[in-house]
C-alpha cells in the first residue's frame, strides 16, 4: 500500500457508500414492478421481465466486468461502474416520456450493467482489505449498509413513484382511448424526477471515489498473476462451483420474495393495503436484512460462518412455510421477517466461496456475480407459477432454493483436500 493511500479502515468506509447506493437502486425494482404492471396492464409473468432484464445483465456483463477490473484495477472499475449506472438511470427520462416498456427495460439493463461492475470490483475488494479470517465479517458489515439503502430508497422514493391512482384493466378499458394514453403517460412520468436525481448523485459519487486515495490492491488482480488461470480451472474449485449455484438460488429467492411483497401483502386475505402504503412495508423486509447483517457481522467474529449460514436458511424455510399456510397479519409478518435471516447469506456465501483463491479471486468474483442471474430466472418462474396457483402458494419456489443453501453451508462449501492450497500463500500476501 502506498504511503499516500488511505488506511484499510478509511477505504472500507468509502466503499461501503457504494454498497448503500446499489442496494437502494436494486430495491427500487420492487416498486417499479407494481407501478409498471399497472401502467402497461401486464400480468405477473410479464412484469417480472423487470427483474429478468435487470439481473440478466449480471449474467451477460460479469465476464466483461472482470476484464475491466483486470485492466483498470478495483478503484477505477468502481468509478466506471458508477458512471455506467448513472447513464442507465438517466435513460428513464426518455423511457417515461414516450412511454415505452421496452425502453424501461433497456434503461434497467444499462443501470444493472454498471451495478454488475460495482459488484465484481467492490465485493472482493472489501474481502481483500485486511485479515482473510475477518473477510465474512467485513463483507457483512458492508452489506449492512447495502441493506440500509434497500430500506431507505423504497420508503422515501417508493411513495413518489406509486402516488397515482391505480386503475384496473376494466376501469382503464372503459375510458376513451385518449384518456387511456394520457393515464399511462402521467403514471409513467412519475419515475422521471426520482431517477434523474439518482443519475446526478451517481455521477457525484463517481467523482468522490475517484478523488479518494483508496488502496488499489493491483497485486490481487489477474494482471499481477504470472500464471494464467482459465475459468474452467477456477470452477474446478468445488467450494466455488457450488458457491456460484448458492448465489444463484439465494439471489433468485431473495429478489423473488421482494418482487411479490407489495402485491402479496396488498391482497384482501393478507393485509388489504393499497400499493403506496404497502411499499412502505418493504422497509421491514430490507430493514430486517440490515439489522441482521449488523448482528451477523458480530456473530461471525465468534461463530462458524458455514454453520451460521445453514441455520439462517433453516429459519427462512420455516417462515416461508408459515406464510404459505396462514392468512392475515401472521402471513404478512412471517414473509417480512425473512429479511432478517436473509441478511448474512450473500456476503457469507461470497467470502467462503472465494476463500484461498489468491489471484484467481477476480475471476471467481465474476463467476459469483454471474450467479446473480438467479434474480432474473427465479422471479420469472415464480411469476408464471403465481399466475396459475396464486402468489401465496408460489412461494414454494424460493423455499426449495433455501434447502440448497442449507446443504451448501453444511457440506458444499467445505474446501476439499488439495484445493485452494496452491494460491493460499499468494493470497495471504495480498490480504494482510
Amino acid at each position: 500500500m502506498s504511503r499516500r493511500d488511505m488506511s484499510y479502515t478509511a477505504a472500507l468506509a468509502v466503499v461501503t457508500i457504494i454498497f448503500f447506493t446499489w442496494g437502494g437502486l436494486t430495491s427500487l425494482n420492487d416498486v417499479l414492478i407494481p407501478h409498471l404492471k399497472a401502467v402497461f396492464q401486464m400480468n405477473y409473468a410479464q412484469s417480472m421481465l423487470i427483474q429478468s432484464t435487470f439481473f440478466g445483465a449480471y449474467f451477460l456483463m460479469s465476464l466483461p466486468a472482470s476484464k475491466v477490473v483486470a485492466k483498470f484495477g478495483y478503484k477505477n472499475s468502481i468509478v466506471i461502474g458508477l458512471i455506467v449506472a448513472a447513464i442507465g438511470a438517466a435513460m428513464f427520462f426518455p423511457a417515461a416520456r414516450i412511454p415505452s416498456y421496452p425502453l424501461f427495460l433497456g434503461a434497467l439493463f444499462v443501470l444493472a450493467s454498471g451495478i454488475t461492475l460495482l459488484q465484481v470490483s467492490a465485493n472482493p475488494y472489501i474481502s481483500l482489505l485486511g485479515d482473510p479470517a475477518g473477510a465474512p465479517s467485513r463483507l457483512n458489515l458492508a452489506q449492512a449498509l447495502n441493506s440500509l439503502g434497500t430500506t431507505v430508497f423504497p420508503y422515501v422514493i417508493g411513495p413518489l413513484i406509486l402516488s397515482g391512482t391505480v386503475l384496473t384493466l376494466d376501469e382503464l378499458a372503459a375510458k376513451p382511448v385518449a384518456e387511456q394514453i394520457a393515464y399511462r403517460a402521467h403514471e409513467a412520468a412519475s419515475v422521471q424526477m426520482p431517477y434523474m436525481i439518482i443519475a446526478g448523485c451517481l455521477l457525484l459519487l463517481a467523482v468522490f471515489v475517484y478523488t479518494m486515495r483508496i488502496p488499489s490492491l493491483v497485486e490481487a488482480t489477474e494482471s499481477a498473476d504470472p500464471v494464467h488461470h482459465s475459468f474452467t480451472e477456477v470452477l474446478s474449485q468445488k467450494h466455488l462451483f457450488f458457491g456460484v449455484i448458492a448465489i444463484f438460488v439465494y439471489v433468485g429467492a431473495e429478489v423473488s420474495i421482494g418482487s411479490f411483497l407489495i402485491n402479496y401483502i396488498s391482497a384482501p386475505e393478507i393485509a388489504n393495503l393499497d400499493h403506496a402504503i404497502a411499499s412502505k412495508y418493504l422497509a421491514y423486509y430490507w430493514g430486517g436484512a440490515m439489522v441482521g447483517r449488523f448482528i451477523g457481522a458480530a456473530l461471525l467474529r465468534v461463530a462458524d460462518a458455514r454453520k451460521l449460514l445453514a441455520l439462517f436458511a433453516v429459519a427462512v424455510i420455516a417462515l416461508l412455510a408459515v406464510t404459505m399456510s396462514t392468512k392475515g397479519s401472521v402471513a404478512m409478518y412471517a414473509v417480512l421477517s425473512i429479511g432478517l435471516f436473509n441478511s448474512i447469506m450473500f456476503p457469507t456465501i461470497f467470502t467462503i466461496a472465494i476463500e484461498r483463491l489468491g489471484p484467481m479471486t477476480s475471476k471467481a468474483s465474476s463467476l459469483l456475480i454471474m450467479g446473480i442471474v438467479g434474480g432474473a430466472v427465479i422471479p420469472l418462474a415464480q411469476g408464471a407459477l403465481s399466475d396459475v396457483i396464486g402468489v401465496q402458494h408460489s412461494f414454494v419456489i424460493p423455499l426449495v432454493c433455501y434447502v440448497f443453501i442449507v446443504w451448501y453451508g453444511l457440506s458444499g462449501s467445505r474446501i476439499r483436500a488439495g484445493q485452494g492450497q496452491h494460491t493460499s500463500t499468494q493470497a495471504s500476501g495480498v490480504m494482510h
